[in-house]
């Protein structure tokens, strides 16, 4: 480590208890979008950390119905580059905490429990913002000040979809122009591992329905009357065989094959069978098994087709001999660059009508495209680069999250690289009760962020 980034390193864990304590007061807002609650004071708490610390604060909140979006800025310091900018992605709004009976705490009351600090949001997203906003304050202290332009779109509508985020980056794309970004979060994997990533996948969620019948009926009419949850199983199973392949002609449509340095780095990408069924505790072997591809490849490079939730009939205590009239279902469809949320939902309407499925309606519910940054563009290498010097260990870059984010709007609109960092690690269960960070991690990702800042803006 060199001189500088050893004295970096000592002025983070100097600035630690102080940091994890505004981080505590951040997550004991409990702001869930899907229930618009605390998103006043989520915005209110931001503005004033954020002004605090020499930032500028502008609220965009011009969408009926939406939750505000805010525009920051950090000016370079007398010595920095003024020709640079680097732009972050964060969100402050939470999942739900539910189901609280599986909390060993208050999810919105911060807990440290064996070096580990437990709360909803903590790793999606606010360990990660409060991160990156600690890296600044340290630099903003440095010689000559913070050494780029900074920018962040912090938004609260992300745990919901981000409705309406590409209104406001195709509105004020000029005021978020930059020349990179670094993306909302990351994590290290059960080998402890760090990842980044360059992309994610897309996604189309729907909403599958069927009716047989105005009422629900009594069991006995079986041979006689079509049950609805029978029908849409049908239905369902008809676009995926027992072998886990997706049979909607026109699904695999216009895909871009990777290319070649994307298809490298998968390559180069670890994967632990036992680990990984052993983490989620799974009972099957994996799917890749049926078609002998490479999982690495699968889990990056593959769209999926998966049944999210079912409901129809009766399924309370006891028994109740019933006919159900309605069945639901929820599916999503993970995309691959070329791949069109709209095109999915046309393809898989026009297969249920092909094979005898008309009745099923199909409701697109959400739909995003998926995004690859180059790799080979060199804001790609300094993030590896500056996360190998800090971590002192494997750096593992993906193309893209299996996952899914707003990060083509970011991509079409805005055209520059893209790359996720963070502070969560293998156990962090995003989404899940007793969410959690590790505080080393987190020294380390307010460190990384401010040599990344360091390093870009030369």
């Amino acid at each position: 480590m060199s001189k500088n980034l050893s004295i970096l390193s000592a002025k983070v864990k100097e600035s630690l208890s102080q940091s994890i304590e505004e981080l505590k007061q951040f997550c004991r807002i409990p702001s869930i979008s899907a229930q618009n609650n605390s998103i006043g004071e989520a915005v209110q708490f931001l503005q004033e950390k954020i002004t605090s610390i020499g930032g500028s604060v502008r609220v965009l909140d011009e969408v009926t119905g939406g939750f505000p979006v805010l525009y920051v800025h950090f000016e370079p310091g007398e010595k920095g580059n003024s020709n640079k900018t680097l732009l972050f992605y964060n969100h402050y709004d939470v999942q739900p905490p539910e189901p609280l009976h599986e909390w060993e705490s208050d999810p919105f009351d911060v807990t440290e429990r064996d070096g580990k600090l437990f709360a909803r949001g903590i790793a999606d997203n606010k360990g990660d913002l409060m991160a990156r906003l600690t890296a600044i304050e340290l630099l903003q202290k440095q010689d000559g000040g913070l050494p780029c332009h900074i920018k962040f779109l912090l938004e609260g509508e992300e745990e919901i979809g981000s409705p309406n985020l590409p209104y406001y980056l195709e509105k004020y794309s000029d005021l978020f122009k930059a020349d990179a970004c670094i993306w909302e979060h990351a994590d290290r994997d059960e080998k402890n591992r760090v990842n980044l990533m360059a992309g994610v996948k897309g996604m189309a969620y729907f909403e599958l329905t069927v009716e047989t019948a105005d009422m629900d009926l009594h069991s006995k009419t079986g041979p006689l009357a079509e049950n609805a949850a029978w029908r849409l199983t049908h239905a369902l199973a008809s676009m995926k065989n027992s072998k886990h392949e997706i049979l909607v002609k026109g699904f695999y449509d216009h895909i871009l094959p990777p290319t070649e340095i994307e298809l490298n780095y998968v390559k180069k990408m670890p994967f632990d069978e036992e680990s990984f069924r052993e983490n989620y505790g799974l009972k099957h072997p994996l799917i890749t098994n049926y078609s002998g591809q490479d999982p690495r490849e699968a889990y990056i490079l593959n769209p999926t087709m998966t049944i999210c939730g079912i409901q129809s009939g009766y399924y309370g205590d006891g028994s109740k001999t019933v006919l159900p009239k309605k069945a639901l279902a929820k599916l999503d469809c993970r995309l691959v660059p070329g791949q069109d949320p709209e095109h999915i939902h046309q393809v898989i309407s026009d297969h249920l009508h092909k094979h005898g499925f008309s009745d099923v309606s199909v409701k697109l519910l959400s739909g995003v495209k998926a995004y690859r940054s180059d790799l080979s563009d060199p804001f790609v290498s300094l993030m590896v680069r500056t996360a190998e010097v800090v971590y002192k260990c494997d750096v593992v870059l993906s193309p893209n999250n299996a996952g899914t984010g707003p990060m083509t709007d970011f991509g079409h609109n805005l055209k520059l690289p893209i790359v996720s960092t963070g502070v969560g690690w293998a156990q962090s269960k995003l989404h899940a009760p007793n969410e959690s960070i590790r505080i080393t991690d987190y020294e380390e990702g307010i460190l990384h962020i401010a040599h990344v800042l360091n390093e870009f803006g030369k």
